[in-house]
């Protein structure tokens, strides 16, 4: 049983993420980037995990740049972490799935 993981856009990301009450991951990716889709799968579980303490997101890089150029995505995928309107960490690259919770076990 899959959930997909909800998506924001250039016009969305103020109230998705930076006006968002709990933390929020995000997820910067493109659907051509082979670490992308290898890291998806991981992010949904994290989802699920955090369900109710953390809202993720994914942010397709190709179809919003203003967002993704804010914050200066250089490689994909990159994993964001926002915390009342502020970036407070990011992972670049695809991790295991261990890696991403102990990142954001440090903002719940």
């Amino acid at each position: 049983m899959s959930t997909a993981v909800a998506a924001t856009t250039d016009s969305t990301f103020q109230e998705d993420v930076l006006d968002s009450q709990l933390p929020v991951l995000v997820d910067f990716w493109a659907p051509w980037c082979g670490p992308c889709r290898m890291v998806a799968p991981v992010v949904e579980e994290i989802s699920q995990q955090f369900e109710g303490q953390l809202k993720v997101l994914k942010l397709n890089t190709d179809e919003n740049p203003t967002v993704a150029g804010q914050y200066g995505i250089r490689s994909i995928p990159t994993l964001m972490v926002f915390k009342d309107g502020q970036r407070v960490d990011m992972v670049v690259g695809a991790v295991p799935k261990t890696t991403l919770a102990n990142t954001l076990e440090k903002y719940i």
